[in-house]
């Protein structure tokens, strides 16, 4: 479940950044700031090296940029609301709303591709987006996480 490594503490609604590596950097700053990551600096590398060979940006106003590294032993996830639609560098071409950051340990690709898949689906309906990028505060936004993930997936 998206909700158990998602929590309200690492949801930032609305995003201060307006750029696609100042966004990426603030989602991985909260993860710091909340204690899921150990090492700031390596985590933001290995989503910015990742961001390097394609972009993250899915379509549908959404973007994933991801990674996996050390300073994590289990997969955590942020996901920030932005307030103005922001160039990612998109597949469709399109600016984004909605930025999920996802990192997990090296060793490990089963959780990683289990949560994009996850992710990539939910986002796949454009009134559980529209839901998302309106709702006015973090636990709003994890409170319909996990309605739309009940309903979707039980």
């Amino acid at each position: 479940m998206l909700a158990d490594i998602l929590s309200s503490e690492t949801i930032v609604v609305p995003l201060q950044n307006t750029d696609k590596n100042s966004v990426i950097e603030e989602l991985v700053s909260k993860l710091d700031e909340t204690k899921k990551i150990t090492n700031r600096r390596d985590v933001l590398q290995a989503i910015l090296d990742r961001e390097a060979v394609m972009s993250t940006g899915v379509g549908d106003g959404v973007a994933i940029p991801h990674g996996k590294c050390d300073a994590v032993n289990e997969l955590v996830a942020a996901l920030g609301v932005t307030k103005d639609p922001l160039n990612f560098d998109s597949i469709d071409q399109q600016p984004v709303r909605l930025v999920w950051l996802l990192v997990g340990p090296s060793g490990k690709t089963g959780p990683h591709l289990k949560a994009l898949s996850r992710i990539s689906r939910l986002m796949h309906n454009s009134h559980f987006r529209d839901s998302v990028i309106s709702a006015p505060t973090p636990q709003n936004v994890l409170d319909f996480i996990k309605e739309e993930e009940n309903r979707y997936f039980e």
